[in-house]
Formats: structure tokens, C-alpha cells, sequence
């Protein structure tokens, strides 16, 4: 299942200017078995090294181009529906809107909202498999704390059962098609970006 995960690029939402790896771990579930695997990638972000407090400011995420596999280890990989991303609001600031711009090949309207203390960023689809496509771009607008503290931007998820990254894929191998969940967290989580709040 690692070409199958490869799509997910949306697994690296936020990366600061010098654009480290993200990397996920990622099993999906299906009728032929679990497939563990990793997965790696860079997106661009930019977010201010500096802000004061009280103040309001952007993170802005420009996600890259990618293509589906048409194939998958034998399985034929039909589409992919409702990739959900969960991005913790960061400690020290509080939330003020986000919007998402742009995107193409999704066959659908990509949405974002806040659940609790988390942002969900959800693209409905279904992108077919072997289609190429473009995430939307990102806009997360947030209002820093208290002076001295620092704004750091990191995925959400721990575990398969606590995943910050989540879609279905639809596979199909021989005359039989069945959906197979997909579910990640990232491992490690460091600290994506990072934004000092000053006086």
C-alpha cells in the first residue's frame, strides 16, 4: 500500500521556509489485510518568525500538485473519498478564521471548520485513481498570546485510533471492490512551525 499513501500530500500541511520532511505512519484496512507503511513529504508554508502580542497573523500553506496511482500491489486503485487533515490550534494563540483558495481534479468543494480546538480540512471527492489534481492553498488566520510565548504550528494525531489524517480509498482486484480505510498519524511531530510572540 505505499504507492496508495504516496498520495497524500496533504499529510505535510504546514512546513516552515526551510521545508523539512513530515513524515507519517500510516495503516489502511481492507478485506486482503493491513498495510503498515510510511510516508514522507514536503509542502511550502510561510509563517512570521516574530509577532507581538495580541496581534493578528497568517499562516499561509501553498500545497504542490500530485497524481494518484492507477495501481495499487496488484489492486486497482478505483478512487479516494473524504481525506479529512486535523491540525491542532497551537497553544499561546487563539483562533480567529481560516479559508481555503484553489484546487483542481477534486470533484468537489473543499471545505475547512473548527471542531473543538482542532481545524478540519476535508475534501470530499472522489478523485479518481491515476488523476492528477491540486490541493487547495491554505489560509490560517490566528491571534498570538502573551509575550514571550512561542506559536508553534504541528500536526494532529498519536496513534491509528487518534489519527490526524484520515481517508477512504476504493480498491478493486479482480472482479471484487471494497473500500479501505486509511488512517495516520504522524511520527515523528515536530514542531512545524515556529512564531516568537514579543512585547
Amino acid at each position: 500500500m505505499t504507492t496508495l499513501c504516496s498520495l497524500m500530500v496533504m499529510c505535510s500541511l504546514v512546513v516552515p521556509a526551510q521545508q523539512p520532511v513530515a513524515s507519517y505512519t500510516c495503516r489502511a484496512d481492507t478485506k486482503f489485510g493491513r498495510h503498515t507503511v510510511s510516508l514522507r513529504q514536503t509542502v511550502d508554508a510561510q509563517a512570521p518568525a516574530v509577532v507581538r502580542a495580541n496581534t493578528r497573523f497568517t499562516i499561509a500553506v501553498r500545497l504542490r500538485p500530485g497524481t494518484l496511482p492507477g495501481e495499487v500491489k496488484g489492486f486497482t486503485l478505483q478512487e479516494v473519498r473524504d481525506l479529512t487533515l486535523r491540525l491542532p490550534i497551537p497553544a499561546n494563540s487563539s483562533y480567529v478564521g481560516a479559508q481555503l483558495a484553489g484546487g483542481s481534479g477534486l470533484n468537489s468543494t473543499p471545505t475547512v471548520r473548527l471542531d473543538g480546538t482542532t481545524l478540519l480540512v476535508t475534501v470530499s471527492g472522489p478523485i479518481p485513481g491515476g488523476a492528477s489534481y491540486q490541493l487547495p492553498t491554505l489560509s490560517l488566520r490566528l491571534k498570538s498570546g502573551r509575550p514571550g510565548t512561542v506559536v508553534e504550528t504541528k500536526l494532529k494525531g498519536t496513534s491509528y485510533d487518534d489519527p490526524g489524517l484520515t481517508l477512504q480509498a476504493k480498491i478493486k482486484w479482480k472482479f471484487l471492490s471494497t473500500k479501505a480505510p486509511v488512517a495516520c498519524y504522524p511520527n515523528p511531530n515536530p514542531a512545524l512551525t515556529r512564531t516568537r510572540v514579543t512585547q
